[in-house]
């Protein structure tokens, strides 16, 4: 049947509509597309970096730096990264030290490749979060005290969905958080957020499949008393001091009393020695950078990334800092760190209800962490009261345990053997390894 006259002017200025609309969108994703990083070694995966402003009345705006997978990218999942603090950079850490597809050298004039990086199997896409880490920034400055979980997360929100709308092409894809430290607080807190979003609107807007959070800050009563029992029964305090701590702090209290400050005190600053507590068996960086381990780690790569991204033309070629704000580019932000304003007491009640609603739910910990140690995490999740679907076992690569895990209803935990605070940098193949078996919704290997 021939269309009319009038049905072919509709038709006509329908399509010039969608057209541009669709041009503009291409036109944005080109002003933030990245060309090539200084120093940086060539690649074939698409990259795309820039700011999406979050709250137009307050000027806040969160950088993001986009980094595609490396083959097939149109049907691979998009997987958001999120590093802690409060307050910590997803550049400084995600992107160029665990997961990220670089990695900076000593001298900072040059990236070089990660081959356990995980856009191998995912399109992975960094956000400096909140407002005031990294390269992220608010005109208003009182923000930068006033920042917490709440804002943090309907932040976060906002920015997915501007971002998507950016890049339609990923506005359905499949969609996981990830994260770690902090980012306990931050991965589940926003996926609550996609969730409620999602059931307030007639078609789920993110795809939001699931999260994958590592070391993970989750309960401030389970994870005080897991903290100190790490310490003791990793032989970095005595039994003395043991006794003090667990006998003077009350772990459910808001506020710590002096005489708890000063048992915590005296075991940091007496009883650890100089050691990462991050890392508890591997070399701290020192300042001639002598430490560096046989192993191929080096405890100083943050300090190559702070020279790296505070480079003019690093900022230029990631479209960063464009507005010029009045402080050096850093790892974490002491301002926020300091003055945060809301924080959940136990993220056990979010997990309870996002395990309800049928989300892949993964929590995975370093084994040689004493800041937010496995026994934390162990704490916490077993106040879930989850029923165990497989029993706790050796999980292997290599034809080496790679950690240990154990199957719930609804969630999985696993820990990564050898693997500090920042799972992907002390055991980047191991992590990688547990990573595509979350992706793949499957089990991590046994022996067999």
């Amino acid at each position: 049947m021939p269309i009319s006259r009038a049905g072919l002017v509709f038709f006509i200025l329908c399509s010039r509509v969608i057209f541009n609309v669709a041009a503009e969108t291409s036109k944005e994703q080109e002003l933030d597309r990245i060309t090539s990083l200084p120093g940086q070694p060539p690649v074939k995966f698409s990259q795309f970096s820039g700011y999406v402003t979050v709250d137009e009345q307050e000027g806040r705006a969160l950088f993001y730096w986009l980094t595609e997978a490396t083959g097939n990218s149109l049907n691979k999942p998009l997987v958001l990264w999120l590093n802690g603090g409060p307050g910590c950079s997803s550049v400084a850490y995600g992107a160029s030290e665990e997961i990220g597809p670089f990695r900076v050298n000593k001298t900072a004039s040059s990236l070089y490749l990660n081959k356990h990086s995980w856009n191998r199997d995912a399109n992975i896409l960094f956000l400096e979060s909140p407002a005031g880490v990294g390269f992220s920034y608010s005109n208003t400055s009182s923000n930068l005290l006033d920042s917490g979980d709440k804002r943090t997360a309907q932040d976060a929100l906002v920015f997915l969905i501007k971002w998507m709308s950016r890049f339609p092409q990923y506005k359905h894809r499949e969609f996981y958080i990830s994260g770690e430290s902090y980012a306990g607080h931050y991965v589940p807190q926003l996926a609550e957020k996609i969730y409620d979003y999602n059931k307030a609107t007639s078609q789920p807007a993110i795809n939001l499949k699931g999260f994958i959070v590592g070391n993970a800050v989750t309960d401030n009563y389970y994870d005080n008393i897991g903290t100190v029992s790490y310490w003791w029964t990793h032989s970095v305090i005595s039994d003395a001091t043991y006794k003090w701590i667990m006998k003077s702090c009350d772990f459910k209290a808001d506020k710590s009393s002096k005489e708890c400050d000063k048992a915590v005190s005296y075991a940091l600053d007496y009883e650890f020695g100089d050691i990462d507590p991050y890392s508890i068996y591997t070399p701290f960086c020192k300042p001639n950078n002598s430490s560096a381990g046989t192993s191929g780690y080096d405890p100083c790569t943050e300090n190559y990334a702070e020279i790296y991204y505070n480079r003019p033309d690093v900022q230029r070629a990631l479209h960063a800092n464009s507005t010029g704000i009045p402080y050096k580019w850093t790892a974490c932000s002491d301002i926020l760190i300091r003055n945060w304003n809301d924080s959940a007491t136990s993220m056990i009640p979010t997990y309870k209800k996002l395990i309800a609603g049928g989300l892949r739910i993964w929590i995975f910990s370093g084994d040689t962490d004493s800041v937010v140690p496995v026994t934390a995490t162990r704490f916490a999740l077993s106040h879930m009261n989850l029923t165990v679907q497989t029993r706790w076992y050796p999980w292997y690569t290599g034809g080496q345990v790679g950690g240990w895990t154990e199957v719930y209803d609804g969630l999985t935990f696993a820990t990564v053997r050898g693997a500090g605070h920042e799972v992907p940098l002390f055991e980047p193949k191991r992590a990688l390894i547990m990573f595509q078996t979350f992706l793949g919704g499957k089990r991590l290997p046994s022996k067999s």
